[in-house]
């Protein structure tokens, strides 16, 4: 996800910046196993790294912090008796390492990181002024079609490349996207690989089921019946809940959606579930992704499930980084009156139900449905390739737009990470 390059960065904001990684500088371990007292330990890295650490002028940065359990119980102490320094640990599979220390509550803040959104992506194609006229762009207000058609292209080209740092960054370099493919699947092996560090040896094989599987399945209500071989339920749960845990799948929980909080009427066996990221849902499903780049309206029409993943995406992407944020759908399943909206999301305290539509978006008997049951409901919001439009109770915006629904800091980032690439 880019943690390591996202924190040196900020590192050039300060005086000094320390980087201590346990997982090459090994020697670092011991110094956490015996006490925890913050001054002896920072006298202690100071004379391994021969670095100055300044309380008030260093940025101290402990990366891969999940390989030394007891770095996470000190940050706490750091905390309370450092105050005046400034500290930030990272780590890969981080959630396992602290499910077994646990984590001091009230003493360390938390920053979730997922893919680059489409607007970062756009950024860093050099479309700045693209980005920043979707972020100004008012509701119901036609964009020029000219920004529009290169908009939704645009978007043709993310759902191929994706948001992982390393296949945008050599998209940008190259424009070659078979380059991106490469790195897909070598992170796609990477995650395999990383099985055996969380999940006990019999589990491996229900983890790679699911894992080589579950693409095949989005866009669905999950059913364990759907994973080819001879598993069962009580076998998979926990694994499919291990891949959540590891943030490579996410979880789309069924709510009733008569209020806010969404998650206080969930249906725990209702659920859909989707990858981290687009790009590297569709390289695991071996699909040809030349369509995104030839004639990406098509695409759109041909790949509905994949376009519902990109919206479920970018509301991750776009979610208050300092707390965990779930996903949630709509459903009634009523013989003869079936109906289901793909995902409700609460925005300034109301739900609103979102659809997205990969082709004109004009079918919206479920999302009509859910307003007509939900009379709190101000109005929804339909994604599609169609441009903005208010008719009524539907809202309708571009694919590109899924931003225009982000809480007010995500897009504060948004305009100063435009403002800082002009």
């Amino acid at each position: 996800m880019g943690k390591t390059f996202a924190v040196r960065k900020v590192g050039k904001l300060f005086k000094n910046f320390v980087e201590i990684n346990f997982e090459q500088v090994k020697e670092a371990r011991v110094i956490f196993e015996k006490n925890l007292d913050p001054r002896r330990i920072l006298m202690e890295l100071k004379a391994l790294l021969r670095h100055s650490i300044v309380p008030g002028e260093t940025l101290l940065f402990f990366d891969e912090i999940q390989e030394c359990p007891d770095a996470i119980i000190a940050l706490r102490y750091f905390y309370e008796e450092m105050p005046d320094l400034h500290v930030i640990a990272a780590g890969s599979l981080l959630d396992f390492a602290i499910k077994k220390v646990g984590i001091p509550v009230g003493r360390v803040s938390s920053l979730y990181l997922f893919p680059l959104s489409f607007m970062e992506f756009l950024v860093a194609m050099g479309y700045t002024v693209a980005a920043a006229a979707i972020l100004s762009q008012e509701r119901g207000v036609l964009m020029s079609d000219t920004i529009h058609s290169l908009l939704l292209s645009l978007v043709g080209q993310y759902l191929a490349i994706g948001g992982l740092p390393e296949a945008v960054a050599l998209w940008v370099k190259t424009n070659d996207p078979i380059g991106s493919l490469k790195v897909h699947h070598r992170i796609a092996d990477n995650y395999r690989q990383d099985f055996e560090k969380y999940a006990k040896k019999h589990q491996i094989k229900y983890l790679d089921a699911l894992f080589v599987q579950i693409p095949h399945l989005i866009g669905k209500q999950f059913k364990y019946s759907e994973i080819h071989g001879e598993y069962q339920k009580r076998e998979l749960a926990p694994c499919l809940d291990l891949l959540c845990r590891a943030n490579i799948l996410h979880k789309v929980q069924h709510s009733t959606g008569n209020g806010a909080p969404l998650g206080a009427e969930i249906n725990l066996e209702w659920f859909k579930v989707i990858f981290l990221d687009i790009a590297l849902c569709q390289a695991i499903l071996g699909l040809d992704l030349t369509s995104w780049f030839l004639d990406p309206q098509k695409a759109f029409v041909n790949q509905g499930s994949v376009v519902e993943a990109f919206v479920g995406q970018e509301l991750l992407c776009y979610s208050m980084s300092y707390m965990k944020t779930n996903l949630y759908f709509w459903k009634r399943d009523k013989r003869g009156s079936q109906a289901e909206v793909d995902y409700l999301y609460n925005y300034k305290g109301d739900v609103l139900p979102i659809e997205a539509k990969s082709k004109d978006g004009t079918a919206l008997k479920s999302f009509h449905l859910f307003l007509d049951e939900h009379p709190k409901s101000p109005f929804g919001i339909r994604f599609s390739s169609l441009n903005y439009s208010v008719h009524k109770k539907v809202d309708s915006r571009p694919l590109y737009a899924v931003c225009s629904i982000a809480h007010q800091d995500q897009r504060e980032s948004l305009h100063f990470l435009i403002q800082t690439e002009e």
